[in-house]
């Protein structure tokens, strides 16, 4: 069976099936055993948990990741009361320009846990459920990353990105004779502008948690306007 075409795997149930034979780790391969959802599990079937990272930059193999904000939810229900948030130790040193972007200091991270401390907790977080991020090279990459660093073993999983979603949405929309005319920029995706198509609140911008729960309810607006419930994982998942 393949598995990939174009670095995109086509069986995410099975290959985590391969990844947890193949993992030496004991925390990993309880993450892979969960496994995920068959490719046609309905929307309105799955339990979903939103993820976001405060980094030092944006390079994952340069930077490091300071602060995890989660929160599950279904196409219903955000789970407010189940949210975990971390403030993490980083490998490489804060910048200046990194700090005026999350506001997160040294003193936020004076005591932290590293990755390590906190990343069977976290991973148990994620086992069986489908992650939702907002720009996966951030969330997925880092913490592949992340773990290479520490435990000398990467991770991969299927995430729904609510940013390509919206990149996917927007290019999807007709160009009008006036937009053509002006050579109009396509519409920004980032999170807050994404939000903002669809009448959502504006929260304060990089928090993990904020983010996390803003991530959560875009994927809510953005499947009610554009999928349904009925919509098979494998519509959306990469």
């Amino acid at each position: 069976m393949r598995l990939f075409t174009n670095q995109e795997i086509l069986n995410w149930k099975a290959f985590l099936q391969i990844k947890a034979q193949e993992s030496k780790d004991s925390r990993l391969k309880k993450f892979y055993n969960a496994s995920t959802y068959h490719e046609e599990i309905k929307l309105k079937d799955i339990e979903f948990v939103a993820v976001d990272f405060e980094t030092t930059g944006l390079d994952a193999n340069q930077n490091s990741i300071i602060s995890i904000g989660l929160v599950p939810f279904t196409l219903d229900r955000i789970a407010c009361r189940k949210a975990k948030h971390w403030f993490i130790s980083p490998e490489d040193k804060l910048k200046e320009d990194s700090i005026i972007i999350h506001g997160i200091t040294h003193s936020d991270l004076k005591g932290a846990p590293d990755l390590l401390r906190i990343l069977e907790q976290l991973l148990d977080e994620l086992a069986g459920k489908i992650v939702v991020v907002h720009y996966r090279r951030i969330e997925r990459d880092f913490l592949d990353a992340a773990l290479r660093s520490v435990i000398n073993e990467g991770i991969v999983f299927p995430v729904v990105d609510t940013m390509q979603l919206e990149a996917n949405i927007q290019q999807a929309k007709p160009r009008s004779f006036l937009d053509w005319l002006r050579n109009t920029r396509p519409a920004s995706i980032r999170l807050a502008n994404s939000r903002s198509r669809y009448n959502l609140p504006t929260y304060p911008p990089h928090d993990a948690l904020t983010d996390a729960i803003a991530t959560a309810e875009l994927l809510q607006a953005q499947i009610h306007y554009h999928f349904s419930p009925d919509t098979p994982i494998k519509k959306l998942w990469v």
